[in-house]
């Protein structure tokens, strides 16, 4: 590995390793805010639409927690493919060749640890946490005696929020494989991407 590519080397690692104690942060602070505008809102507030603010808190954390989760998953494949040795290997572990390679690093060892049955298992992106919320988010609405209107659409919006949830969740686990093929594309020859190609 070269000066310069060993420097994005160390400086990409860093910033995986920065952005996943963010993640933590954001859903911790996120989540101390959460609980500071619903507890603001049930003692100040007596409509059940009230319950859209502190919706939309728990909503702008889950995204930031998703944008670091999903940054961090891309550098890692970019690292995977372009820095570590087996670069063009599949997520099975053979080169291009179909031979098995036992070169690579650590994203190719966290590729190929998987999820082993048994294993403990953390949620990355804090989805059940946020689904708990979301109900917690909830209750001052059903107590405020609501009408049909207020019930559908603050009902609604909670329901939207966990659709949300429930497709980020699913996307993130389709997202190695989908971002490690792209990159292989990439470091194969030159493409042209999407937004160039002229009709």
């Amino acid at each position: 590995m070269t000066g310069p590519e060993h420097d994005e080397y160390v400086a990409l690692r860093a910033t995986i390793r920065e952005r996943g104690t963010a993640r933590v942060c954001v859903f911790v602070g996120g989540i101390a805010a959460w609980v500071a505008a619903t507890i603001a809102t049930a003692a100040l507030a007596s409509t059940p639409v009230a319950t859209l603010l502190p919706l939309l808190l728990l909503a702008a954390t889950f995204e930031a927690v998703f944008a670091l989760h999903v940054g961090v998953e891309r550098i890692g494949r970019y690292l995977q493919v372009f820095h570590e040795a087996g670069g063009t290997q599949g997520s099975d572990g053979s080169d291009r060749s179909g031979q098995s390679s036992g070169s690579g690093g650590w994203e190719h060892a966290a590729m190929a640890f998987g999820r082993p049955a048994g294993a403990v298992t953390t949620d990355a992106l804090f989805t059940v946490m946020f689904l708990i919320a979301a109900l917690f988010n909830a209750a001052p609405a059903l107590v405020a005696d609501p009408a049909r209107v207020e019930l559908v659409f603050v009902g609604g919006a909670h329901a939207l929020f966990a659709l949300r949830l429930i497709v980020a969740r699913q996307a993130a686990g389709r997202q190695r494989a989908i971002d490690l093929a792209r990159f292989q594309q990439l470091k194969g020859g030159p493409t042209v991407p999407a937004s160039a190609e002229r009709p």
